[in-house]
């Protein structure tokens, strides 16, 4: 998954400003004690990250 792609997939789910704020803030076990931010950048993948936050969000099926 392209890095733009995600972004637009966490704007369309929490939308643009939210999604900003939690990628910065939300810590998330799932992600090694990482925001969503911190992970992509010690290089998780975009499509690993999203999954994460799909089961920890509930996010709904059809935006996985």
């Amino acid at each position: 998954m392209r890095l733009t792609v995600f972004w637009q997939r966490m704007a369309e789910h929490f939308g643009p400003g939210r999604a900003d704020t939690f990628a910065r803030d939300h810590v998330m076990s799932e992600l090694g004690g990482r925001t969503v931010n911190e992970a992509l950048d010690a290089g998780w993948a975009a499509k690993d990250v999203w999954r994460v936050v799909c089961t920890v969000m509930d996010v709904p099926g059809e935006r996985h």
